[in-house]
Formats: C-alpha cells, sequence, structure tokens
C-alpha cells in the first residue's frame, strides 16, 4: 500500500505509525524546536526502510554545520540509498551525498530542482532555504520560495513555514515591507516559529527600529524561546538592539543569561557568543573571563575545517581570550582545507582565511594589516555565508581598524558610508561623531 504525507507526497516505506512520527519530526524542525531527532528515531524504528526518515536524519545532523553530525549522516546516506525511492526520493539521497562531498552548491541546486518538480516538498524547501543561506546566496533564499508559494494555500500543514522562509528571503534581499509583513503573518499562524520570529527581527535590525525590535522579541518569549534549538540566535537578535542603543548592562544580561548562560557547545550558538562578545570587545567593554570560557568550548571543534563561517568566529574567540596556539592551530586547518576541491574550500579562500588572519593581525595590534586583509573581502563577504547582520561585524572591524591605524580619512569615509546606509543607527552616529572628533583633534 502507498503511503502518503498530508501534501500528497508518497513515502517509501513508511506505514501509518512512522509516518505520523516523521510528521512530528517534520513540523518541529519548521518550528525550530523541540526533539525532531528522537521523533524521526522514533519513526525508523518503527520503519527502518523508511527512504525520507534516513534523509531528514541526515539533514538534521548535516544543517547544523557540527563536524560530529558528518558520521551520522553517512550512515544514513548508506542505508538510504540502499533502500527502492521515488524519483523525488532519490534526488533527496543524492542531495545528502553532494552535502556529504562538500558541494554545497551543486547540493542546494539539486534541491532546487526538487522544489521546481514537487513545489509542496516542504523538506526540499527548508534543506534549500539552509543551504542558501550557509551559502551566502540572497536571491535564492527569495526566489527558492516565491517559485513555490503559489502551490500553497492558508490551511495548508507547514505554510507558515513557507511565509517565514519567504519573510527572510524578503527580508535579506532588502524587500523589507513585504518581508515584514510575512514574517508576522506566519507568527500569527504558528507563534512557535522561530524562523520566521527572527525573519522580522532581521527587518527590524536592518532599518534600525530598536525600540521596535525590543518589542517585538520581548513581548511572548515564551512561544518562540520555549524548548526551542533557535533561541540563543533570537536573544542575540534582542541583544543587537539594545547594543545599537547603548545599552550595555542588557547585553551582557542577555549574554550571561540565553545567550551564554547554559554553556552550550553547539557550533551555531557559539557562533552568536562569538560574534555578540567581539561587537562588545570593540566598544572597549570590559568582558572579564567570558572570552576564556567560550574558547574552551570552541577548543575542539575549531580544527575540523569543516565550515569557514565557524572557522572565523572560532578565531574571534581565541584571539580574544588570547589563545594564540588555538589560533595557531585553526590557521593551519584551513591551509588543510585549502588543498581539498570542496566548497569550503574556494569559501575559506575567498573570504575564511583573509578574515582570520585579519582577525589574528587586529588582535595583536597589526592594525594597518587587519585593514589591508579586510578590504578586499567586504563586496564578497557573503560567500561564506551568514545573514548582513551577521556580516556586519566584518564592516564594524575594519572601521575599528582603521581608526586605531591612524587611518582616519579611511575611518571617516567609512563611517560616513555606514550613515548613509543606515541613518536612523545611533550606533552609526556615534561611529560618525567620533570620527569627526579625531579629525578635528
Amino acid at each position: 500500500m502507498t503511503t502518503r504525507d498530508m501534501l500528497g507526497l508518497t513515502l517509501s516505506g513508511a506505514d501509518s505509525t512512522s509516518l505520523a512520527h516523521y510528521e512530528n519530526a517534520l513540523r518541529q524542525f519548521q518550528c525550530y524546536r523541540g526533539d525532531p531527532l528522537a521523533a524521526v528515531d522514533a519513526a525508523l524504528a518503527a520503519s527502518p526502510a523508511f527512504v525520507m526518515a534516513h534523509v531528514l536524519k541526515a539533514y538534521l545532523h548535516l544543517l547544523g554545520t557540527e563536524p560530529a553530525g558528518l558520521a551520522v549522516a553517512r550512515a544514513c546516506y548508506a542505508s538510504a540509498a540502499r533502500l527502492p525511492a521515488t524519483p523525488q526520493e532519490h534526488g533527496h539521497v543524492a542531495v545528502v551525498g553532494r552535502l556529504l562531498a562538500g558541494h554545497w552548491h551543486l547540493a542546494g541546486q539539486t534541491l532546487e530542482d526538487l522544489s521546481i518538480e514537487q513545489p509542496r516538498d516542504i523538506l526540499a524547501l527548508q534543506a534549500g532555504h539552509q543551504v542558501d543561506f550557509f551559502t551566502g546566496r540572497s536571491r535564492m533564499l527569495r526566489d527558492r520560495i516565491a517559485r513555490a508559494l503559489p502551490a500553497w494555500q492558508p490551511g495548508m500543514p507547514a505554510y507558515h513555514a513557507v511565509l517565514g522562509m519567504h519573510a527572510f528571503g524578503l527580508e535579506e534581499t532588502g524587500d523589507y515591507a513585504a518581508a515584514e509583513a510575512a514574517g508576522r503573518r506566519a507568527v500569527e499562524l504558528e507563534p512557535r516559529d522561530g524562523w520566521a520570529q527572527h525573519a522580522v527581527a532581521h527587518v527590524l535590525e536592518m532599518q534600525c527600529r530598536q525600540r521596535e525590535g525590543i518589542a517585538w522579541m520581548r513581548t511572548g518569549p515564551q512561544a518562540w524561546a520555549q524548548d526551542s534549538f533557535f533561541q540563543v540566535h533570537n536573544w542575540w537578535h534582542l541583544a543587537l538592539f539594545h547594543l545599537e542603543l547603548g545599552e550595555i548592562d542588557e547585553v551582557l544580561a542577555l549574554f550571561d543569561g540565553p545567550i551564554n548562560g547554559a554553556g552550550s557547545s553547539a557550533v551555531l550558538d557559539l557562533v552568536d557568543a562569538s560574534a555578540l562578545l567581539w561587537r562588545l570587545q570593540l566598544l572597549g567593554v570590559e568582558l572579564g573571563q567570558r572570552w576564556q570560557d567560550l574558547a574552551e568550548r570552541w577548543q575542539s571543534l575549531a580544527v575540523a575545517g569543516h565550515y569557514a563561517f565557524n572557522d572565523v568566529h572560532a578565531i574571534l574567540a581565541f584571539v580574544g581570550a588570547g589563545r594564540a596556539e588555538a589560533a595557531c592551530a585553526l590557521l593551519e586547518a584551513q591551509q588543510q582545507m585549502l588543498r581539498g576541491n570542496t566548497d569550503n574550500a574556494r569559501f575559506t579562500a575567498e573570504v575564511g582565511e583573509p578574515v582570520a588572519q585579519a582577525i589574528l593581525a587586529f588582535g595583536d595590534g597589526h592594525y594597518a594589516q587587519a585593514v589591508r586583509l579586510l578590504r578586499p573581502v567586504r563586496a564578497i563577504a557573503q560567500r561564506f555565508g551568514g545573514s548582513h547582520a551577521q556580516r556586519d561585524l566584518l564592516d564594524l572591524t575594519l572601521i575599528e581598524a582603521a581608526f586605531r591605524a591612524g587611518q582616519q580619512c579611511l575611518a571617516t569615509a567609512l563611517c560616513h558610508e555606514r550613515l548613509a546606509v543606515r541613518p536612523e543607527s545611533p550606533l552609526s552616529r556615534r561611529l560618525t561623531e567620533r570620527a569627526a572628533e579625531q579629525r578635528a583633534a
């Protein structure tokens, strides 16, 4: 008997019991909450030949960019590859193989084709959306979802997730009004949708609507934070609003509490913690033991050479903590990565290595060298992934390096540029005032 999901897709090797567990896992994944791995394991326990359960488990281990997840994903791939499957499912299995081989762009294109063929394949849309994020393909963050939208209607399972993904893609391509509307609608439909919540936070961040952003995040955080493995990133967004306003005590309280207080060793949580501490350090905030504690958790992860974006955030922690040996080990791992033929070798060569070298130079007080390394990267930084809000750290570091290198004309120009783009930003105004004071001195 053929088993189909709630959207009509055929699922090879599934039965009614395993289907219920699988769809529960999908719902949790769409909201970035709960324990989708436990749910998908339950599906596989009920139906070991359930192809898409193996695929989903592989995606869950690959899309977190955790080096330890590779072994589990390989086992899932091996199991799925020898099972009978539909052409759509074969496509998903191929994607897993391409991600395991480090071919992120090819995986994204295959997922694009799967979504074109079957626009209601929510897993293809969500996995593709994440691959677009990790590869910095802003236009595809929007267009992958826009192509599928006509096949979706309110009331369908996962409709909120489609809206939330479209909202983020619209934000990353600068259509802030449409992004905000889609994101808010998604949260109305499913208040626990952490991705949609974060899409609206991005809009408010990019438009420098800090007080609205604080209200958006602080109203009902139990919905998006409770039982969420995406909550640290959303708390990080709240911290950015306070940081822009110069409310450092609030930022430190958030860092010591929901952002870092649990001592998470999840890579994506460590990335947020590093990014926030570095912004505080650029402002001259005394951080005490915080860098040391964070660097300790990065230590075992930073030599994997798995993803350049993560490498940069690891070296922020090592430089902040004064761990020169760990920083050198990371740079050596990058050199090994550069000798490979994966997409990450390109991410590293084009962006990851020069940024890591720039951060190390900054930490050593070689500010002119940091400026020299960062300036060419700014225009192509999206190639190693992340969002506009995350990559803003590079601009802030470049501005501070220019100030400290005594390159006052460059610092002034960069501050004026920032103010032109973000005229309502209190931080932009403070930086521009600092530039004017230094030039007048």
